[in-house]
């Protein structure tokens, strides 16, 4: 959420950083429904002033040896006007709030000054590992290759989950634990804290990651509440559950930054086509995959974004994948957060980059949603800033790996990293 005060102070500088979404957003209405709603609470607390001024008078009259109760009387019938006065100002304060909270609720984040105007034509790309690699022989597309080594099963992921749905099957699985695995280890030597989160989440979690209200169709609802409100859904990211392990909570300066990675499934009901792009494990409705998560103050904010991106970087070096970093541009850039830059892996088959970690600083957005503040040394309070960035994502990374280390006979050579699970060389094991 956006700060307020940012808003009312310089309005035409948020709406000119919005405008790098392509956003034509204007204030005045959110403008003039906040100083209706502050006129609102000055006349309310007014109001229930002089009511608390008119009891004490009673209280001290009837106290007296000799009370006027005429006066009484009529004290009494000013502070029954009082408190319905007091009643209709409560609701229409309830209202103006509520209306300009919806508004507020609406507005993605702000780009940071160096995020790219325009959409995703515009995303920069900042290094890489230089020009695609040329396999020298017909090379089998993904899809062909895990059927041909029994690695996934797309038919009976079909049969049983629908379409976007697969199974992965013998050393499939193994390379898909396997990657997990890499990632785990890599994180816990880092210093993360290891968190296996509930897959059933509440409707305030996905509120104060920034999905709910405007992105509720993207998830899969179990629950909604008497208003028709998201109450349970399945989470669509671990970085949902993560923003809101410190919800509505005081943290102290010296604990930040505090450091964090999941392990779960994500559910998404988005899915793409049939197109070749996204065929096989490239986009489904349930996937793998493990995200790295900091909670940090606004100092540390920039470096513990770097440090994300390094993360990750690493880890597509580790596994040998041909790669490259891409600043995404502001309108590609998702709604709650400020900086994104994906790590993409090189899919030889369909001769794109596709992204295998996307790793953003949302600044104070989300944690103001979540009302997740530290105190500082001089005892002020400040809201934090959240970070998150996928490592890795695998239902992507398994089309990578097996695509690039494919071999002419048809085989693939497994990474270094992941040879104390799994096997140096998969198949040849054709149908």
């Amino acid at each position: 959420m956006l700060d307020l005060n940012e808003i009312r102070r310089d309005p035409s500088r948020i709406k000119s950083a919005l405008a790098k979404r392509g956003l034509d957003v204007d204030f005045e209405e959110l403008l003039a429904g906040d100083e209706e709603y502050r006129r609102s609470q000055i006349r309310l607390e007014q109001a229930r002033a002089e009511r608390k001024k008119i009891s004490a008078r009673v209280s001290e009259m009837r106290r007296s040896a000799q009370p006027d109760e005429n006066l009484v009387d009529q004290l009494r019938g000013q502070s029954q006007t009082l408190g319905e006065q007091i009643a209709e100002l409560e609701k229409r304060a309830e209202a103006l709030g509520a209306s300009r909270q919806e508004i507020l609720d609406g507005l993605p984040n702000i780009p940071d000054d160096d995020v790219p105007a325009g959409g995703k034509e515009a995303n920069k790309v900042v290094r890489g590992s230089g020009e695609p690699p040329q396999p020298g022989f017909d090379a089998l597309d993904h899809v062909t290759l895990a059927e041909n080594l029994g690695l996934v099963d797309y038919k009976r992921g079909v049969k049983l989950g629908g379409n976007g749905s697969w199974i992965y099957t013998g050393v499939g699985a193994q390379l898909e634990w396997a990657l997990l695995n890499y990632f785990v280890q890599t994180h816990i030597h880092d210093g993360y804290t290891f968190i296996l989160p509930p897959h059933l989440l509440t409707g305030e979690a996905g509120y104060a990651a920034g999905q709910f209200p405007k992105f509720v169709e993207d998830v899969y609802v179990v629950e909604s509440d008497e208003q028709g409100a998201p109450s349970k859904f399945l989470l669509p990211t671990s970085e949902t559950a993560l923003v809101s392990i410190h919800r509505d909570e005081i943290l102290r300066e010296d604990d930040l930054p505090l450091k964090y990675f999941a392990y779960s499934p994500c559910y998404r009901k988005e899915i793409g086509g049939y197109r070749t792009h996204e065929r096989g494990t490239l986009r489904g409705h349930q996937f793998d995959k493990v995200e790295m998560f900091q909670v940090t103050t606004a100092e540390q904010s920039d470096a513990a974004l770097e440090e994300l991106l390094g993360k990750a970087e690493a880890l597509v070096q580790g596994l040998g994948l041909h790669y490259r970093i891409s600043l995404l541009a502001a309108g590609d850039t998702s709604a709650s957060m400020a900086k994104t830059y994906d790590v993409e892996a090189w899919i030889p088959s369909i001769g794109q980059y596709l992204e295998v970690s996307s790793v953003s600083n949302s600044r104070a957005y989300q944690a103001r949603r979540a009302k997740i503040r530290y105190r500082r040394a001089d005892g002020t309070l400040s809201f934090a800033h959240t970070l998150n960035a996928s490592g890795l994502a695998t239902s992507r990374l398994l089309p990578a790996i097996i695509e690039q280390n494919q071999q002419a006979d048809g085989s693939v050579v497994v990474p270094h990293v992941l040879r104390a699970w799994v096997t140096e060389r998969i198949g040849p094991n054709p149908k």
